[in-house]
């Protein structure tokens, strides 16, 4: 895009609704952004929940535990006693997302490691009922201060998981957003704001189209209307859409349902997302050949339609405890970093403009590239946790750090960087975004 209609395209993109015209983070392209869940809760940080996603019905002990990576706790200005015992005796301690100090520490270690910012998860059952929007717009309260404060882009992003096949539709979502827009002013903070513009306009991230084994039918309940709300409504529209779809959205298989209704409502979109998490188990030999080919056709054939492109990338995964002991622990080894440096590397080698990251503080499924302890509470049966191996606890925070410079071609290319040769460098002396 031209600078000329570039500057056309965000006058127009805003032009009479209730958002700023401009803001710090004009474009996702040359971005590393990383979604974000907030959802830990605990029975004592004030927010009237039990143990929420430390462990399952409210409780959070060995029989109850639903998270297979422990978080490295050392840094945040709020912590928790829980029932797990340390190798030494003392009693474990998490975190609670309630705190707004603990969304400052996370988004002060974006910065740090060189991380350009998070798109804030908001399920659907979040937007059903105006007390569980108030309740969801204290965690987005916290990330959008946070973000100014550390000069880190925010983006808010619907997951329509949850989504009743019938009875329910996106009506809500729209409420949601109205009142995002209008009770945080999450998109009209100023020239300087940290919310993410996208073609010249707030980009707002819809996630769950497509997929096989929902319960939802995308024809049924009401995505097309939240998407012509959100470009075209003259107070709260103006906004550029991303939608996340399944890994195989352009032959609409496997973990697609075989409905081309999904590529109608792509072609409304700007970016599209495929969720890869699961999907690639080791990227050695033909598997890498094989996620570099489908990051290059899926770039074609999104290019051919006018929209972007962002994959998908993940650190590992497993997710032992939350199965209950029903599933392999560490069932996608991290590898020391060499599996998720390989997915970023191949991404960027295959003309990927943009990444997405699977997850920052997710522990559940263990996705989570925050920092990770190096003594977890082992010895409390039957729970079992992830080790970190040996790299330091802000690895994963580096290694996503270093996927943004390797886009905006900062360093060169190298496969082996993985392997990282001084534990306490940082990315925060990395050189500007060239895209604001």
């Amino acid at each position: 895009m031209t600078a000329v209609a570039f500057l056309l395209a965000s006058l127009a993109g805003s032009a009479g609704t209730k958002h700023s015209p401009s803001s710090r983070f004009m474009s996702y392209e040359g971005r590393v952004m990383t979604g974000y869940q907030g959802w830990f809760r605990t029975p004592d940080d004030g927010s009237g929940s039990r143990w929420t996603h430390w462990g399952k019905r409210g409780r959070f002990d060995p029989d109850h535990v639903s998270i297979d990576l422990w978080p490295d706790v050392s840094e945040y200005p709020k912590t928790y006693k829980t029932p797990f015992k340390l190798a030494d005796g003392g009693q474990a301690r998490v975190f609670s997302s309630w705190d707004a100090s603990t969304v400052d520490t996370h988004f002060r270690w974006m910065k740090e490691h060189g991380i350009d910012g998070a798109f804030m998860q908001r399920f659907f059952r979040v937007t059903t009922t105006a007390e569980r929007r108030r309740e969801g717009r204290v965690i987005l309260g916290h990330a959008l201060d946070a973000a100014a404060k550390h000069q880190r882009a925010v983006a808010v992003m619907y997951d329509l998981s949850g989504i009743a096949a019938n009875g329910q539709d996106c009506a809500s979502v729209i409420e949601d957003w109205k009142e995002i827009v209008d009770e945080l002013k999450a998109t009209s903070r100023g020239r300087d704001q940290s919310y993410l513009y996208h073609r010249g306009k707030p980009l707002v991230a819809i996630w769950g189209l497509g997929f096989a084994g929902r319960d939802y039918d995308i024809r049924r309940i009401g995505v097309d209307k939240l998407i012509d709300f959100l470009r075209n409504d003259p107070e709260y529209g103006g906004c550029s859409i991303l939608l996340g779809v399944p890994t195989h959205f352009r032959t609409l298989r496997a973990d697609a349902r075989p409905d081309p209704y999904l590529h109608e409502l792509m072609e409304k979109a700007d970016v599209i997302l495929p969720w890869m998490v699961g999907r690639y188990r080791t990227l050695e030999s033909r598997e890498r050949e094989k996620f570099g080919s489908q990051v290059r056709d899926d770039l074609a054939w999104c290019k051919e339609r006018g929209l972007d492109y962002v994959p998908c990338v993940y650190p590992g995964f497993s997710w032992y405890n939350l199965k209950a002991g029903d599933a392999e622990l560490d069932q996608i080894p991290r590898q020391g970093g060499r599996f998720f440096w390989e997915m970023i590397h191949g991404s960027v080698e295959a003309g990927a403009e943009m990444l997405y990251v699977a997850m920052f503080d997710e522990v559940d499924e263990a996705t989570a590239i925050f920092k990770l302890s190096a003594d977890p509470p082992q010895g409390n049966p039957p729970a079992r946790f992830v080790e970190l191996g040996d790299v330091p606890g802000d690895h994963y925070l580096w290694l996503a750090g270093q996927g943004g410079r390797l886009l905006r071609g900062d360093i060169p290319a190298n496969p082996e960087l993985y392997r990282r040769t001084d534990p306490k460098t940082r990315n925060q002396e990395s050189a500007p975004n060239p895209a604001n």
